[in-house]
């Protein structure tokens, strides 16, 4: 199994950084934006996204599976 970094809370990362992190594709990151299901800030005047890792570790929390296989 491949090692991950870790997410850290404080750090400020863009979509392609978060999709890389969960192992994601970049539309799903996307996606998971656009449903609010993932906070993220883009200043006005700029196309740049910015997502906090508390954002990404927030998100991973509210959505985890209690006690049930996925499959």
């Amino acid at each position: 199994m491949a090692h991950r970094e870790g997410i850290n809370p404080d750090a400020v990362y863009s979509r392609e950084e978060v999709a890389r992190l969960l192992g994601v594709s970049l539309s799903t990151v996307k996606r998971l934006i656009s449903s609010g299901q993932l906070a993220a800030s883009r200043p006005a005047g700029l196309r740049r996204v910015f997502i906090r890792g508390a954002s990404v570790l927030e998100m991973l929390e509210t959505t985890r599976i209690n006690g049930e296989d996925e499959s």
